[in-house]
């Protein structure tokens, strides 16, 4: 069906059937849809309370403001939203559309005629400054508005509506008929809360300024919170380009079109439209009406602002420096304390994408801290740092910013992961995600799709996976998969923390070759993490001297840009490297360097994996008894908020001092050593085997073997020996000593 709006003359902004560039002069003008609407009204009306029960009188309440503000819908569409809020309803509507499109012109005019009874009376049934009272009044005043050619057009295009209505709801019937099971599938993906889709936006031309703003707003709504439920970007952006043919300076429009090229990654189309807004926003004077005369000068901060995190994310680092500095200087020109704070967050991560932003974000942070503002990494202990932000979600929580509440619990996840409180952060997680938002969603939009939740839900992931719950954390990543797109804006922490996920994994098992293969993945989203991955792989795979070129360039690397928490793991690894080519003793500053970092800035959980491989140095340098002191320094934190792999590794290690103590003893004290250190060993196989961390197995089985034959137990000796050897060869053996694996 050809667009009813491009076939009539009657539209008000159509002279000789052009359209005036400013479409959106006149709120609202009459179409065959909204008299359908108006039927509905009418009907409702002149229904009884008895003759429609409670609930459906309320679904229909609920159905009527999207009807109101939508845009033209067919006709067939309309009965099948009207027959599942009240069938008795719908059929009433559908016999007097028919009775008014197959009789004669007069039947059109006494409608709108009798509609104004509606106000009428000293308790009329709809009040005029209702919301269906303004409507009413708007189609009465702009039919009223009508010439009598004007009308005939209208009443031709209501007959047409009818028409190809009546043909729609045949077909549907003839289909429903002969693929029963596809009719019913169809039905379950309806919507009840009338949810913008792109069969109805097709049938509709240009949109009067309510139903365009209507359209505008729901949309960006759904690409913030839910974006599976907006419409694909081909289809918004083609309704776009519509909307804008009809009126090019409609700047909210320019930004939404900025928002859909965003999801598809087009980096020309988003800037073009980003620049296009704010240049109709300086134009159209919305900007100096509400702001005063100093509305055009917010335009061009706000505007730099927005380009310069435009260029981050495709990240043209060099370009939006340029745009943040030229931000910054208009800010500070109008003395704009918001914009500026704005302008110091994308420093910091300008500070975190490019070594060289480093010194201007330093200034930042040095006024950042004059004004008292909290940092993770200044190394301040968790009970101040939670302390300053308790401050700042009192105001959250007071104004209902919900968004910025989000944000804060996502940012307590992080930073109780970062300080190696895995308990707290789970807490923080699910704390996120139990809450329901306070902001107004549509009735269908059920979750908020932030990067918050995303970040969120992606802490949950790990934490699972750390704990061995590979399969809730692949539920957990099944539901991300689901939220967010691929194509979608956050859809790359997902696809981080699954390579990861997947990478470990593959570690675990001694799949070396899987293991670089996901490297490369995990470089493109990543590229600190994979350079550091392929490192690890490098060094399972006995390849000492790359290994050891790549761990000091990204020592290098990260020392230059402050990534500590990076910095101390890559040391660990160097350390690890030196012992298990048997150099201990080189380990040892390594270790302390790493030591003192992780006790700066307050990183408890690699403060404990530190002093962990402390104890495995001094282990390996003979002297146990002062290893097996530390160990029970460290322990405590890992064995509580530890991933399962590290409590493996921590009661091997305990389990390695015992023996290496129990050399000099007497042999009956030697003998329950022994048989405690056995004990540590089974729970050691216990946590490597929820990770299915099979080498780690077969170290530990080797270990429980010796033991037993020096105990004398043959028999628990040999099963060992079966395991073991069953592990030896299904896994690949590199040449390094058993005994030196931490």
């Amino acid at each position: 069906m050809a667009s009813v709006h491009e076939s009539l003359y009657f539209n008000p902004m159509m002279t000789n059937g052009v359209v005036h560039a400013n479409v959106f002069g006149i709120k609202d003008w009459v179409t065959p849809y909204k008299i359908a609407v108006l039927v509905l009204l009418n009907e409702m009306g002149r229904t009884g309370e008895g003759a429609v029960s409670l609930m459906e009188r309320r679904r229909l309440n609920q159905l009527l403001l999207p009807l109101l503000q939508g845009p033209d819908i067919t006709l067939s569409k309309l009965y099948k939203l009207i027959e599942e809020s009240c069938p008795q309803l719908a059929n009433s509507v559908q016999i007097r559309i028919k009775l008014m499109a197959e009789g004669e012109l007069k039947d059109m005019e006494q409608f709108f005629d009798d509609l104004s009874d509606s106000f009428s009376g000293t308790e009329p049934e709809v009040h005029k400054t209702s919301v269906v009272g303004l409507f009413l009044r708007h189609m009465i005043l702009a039919y009223s508005k009508l010439s009598f050619s004007q009308v005939f057009k209208l009443y031709t295009a209501l007959q047409q509506y009818f028409q190809n209505g009546e043909k729609k709801t045949v077909e549907d019937a003839d289909m429903e008929l002969t693929n029963r099971e596809e009719g019913e599938r169809k039905m379950e993906k309806e919507e009840l809360d009338v949810s913008i889709r792109e069969e109805e936006v097709s049938c509709s031309g240009p949109l009067s300024q309510k139903q365009a703003e209507f359209f505008l707003s729901q949309q960006a709504s759904l690409l913030k919170n839910d974006e599976t439920k907006a419409l694909t970007p081909a289809s918004l952006q083609k309704e776009l380009n519509n909307l804008l043919k009809f009126n090019p300076d409609f700047a909210e429009a320019h930004y939404l079109s900025y928002l859909n090229n965003l999801r598809v990654q087009d980096v020309f189309s988003s800037t073009h439209s980003l620049l296009h807004y704010f240049d109709r926003l300086i134009l159209t004077g919305a900007e100096s009406k509400s702001n005063g005369e100093e509305g055009y000068g917010r335009s061009l901060r706000y505007a730099a602002l927005n380009l310069a995190a435009l260029h981050c994310r495709f990240g043209h680092y060099q370009q939006a420096e340029l745009a943040l500095q030229e931000a910054i200087r208009i800010a500070q020109e109008s003395n704009d304390h918001v914009c500026l704070q704005h302008c110091l967050s994308w420093l910091y991560v300008l500070g975190q994408k490019r070594s060289d932003s480093y010194v201007l974000l330093e200034h930042s942070v040095k006024k950042a801290v004059h004004f008292g503002l909290p940092r993770a990494f200044a190394g301040k202990t968790a009970n101040k740092l939670m302390d300053a932000l308790k401050d700042s979600d009192l105001l959250h929580w007071k104004h209902s910013l919900s968004e910025l509440i989000d944000i804060s619990i996502a940012q307590k996840t992080a930073i109780w992961r970062l300080y190696g409180r895995s308990t707290m952060a789970l807490q923080q997680a699910q704390m996120l995600l139990s809450m329901n938002s306070l902001e107004s969603v549509n009735a269908g939009v059920q979750q908020n799709n932030t990067e918050s939740f995303a970040v969120a839900l992606c802490h949950l992931a790990e934490l699972h996976a750390e704990q061995g719950c590979f399969a809730a954390a692949s539920e957990v990543l099944k539901h991300l998969k689901e939220r967010f797109p691929p194509n979608s804006q956050h859809a790359q922490l997902w696809m981080l923390c699954d390579q990861k996920i997947q990478f470990d994994r593959a570690m675990n098992d001694g799949k070396y070759h899987l293991a670089d293969s996901l490297v490369t993945g995990i470089t493109a989203l990543n590229s600190i993490e994979g350079v550091y991955r392929k490192a690890i792989v490098l060094q399972a795979q006995n390849q000492m001297s790359e290994a050891h070129k790549l761990l000091q360039k990204l020592l290098i690397h990260c020392q230059k840009i402050r990534n500590t928490e990076m910095v101390i793991s890559v040391l660990l690894s160097v350390a690890e490297l030196y012992w298990r080519s048997s150099s201990p003793t080189i380990a040892l500053p390594v270790l302390l360097q790493a030591l003192a970092l992780s006790k700066e800035y307050r990183l408890q959980y690699l403060a404990s994996e530190t002093v962990l491989n402390l104890a495995f140095a001094q282990l390996i340098l003979g002297i146990p008894e002062q290893a097996l002191s530390l160990l029970h320094m460290a322990i405590e934190p890992i064995l509580a908020d530890g991933a399962v792999l590290d409590k493996g590794r921590a009661m091997f290690l305990v389990a390695k001092c015992q023996v290496a103590s129990a050399a000099s003893y007497d042999p009956p004290k030697k003998a329950e050593a022994l048989e405690a250190a056995i004990e540590n060993l089974n729970e050691a196989k216990n946590y490597f085997a929820k990770v299915d961390c099979k080498e780690q197995i077969r170290d530990v089985v080797y270990f429980q073997a010796r033991l037993y034959h020096t105990l004398g137990k043959t028999q628990e000796r040999n099963r060992c020996a079966m395991l073991f050897r069953q592990l030896h060869q299904e896994l690949p053996s590199h040449g390094v000593p058993l005994i030196n694996h931490l």
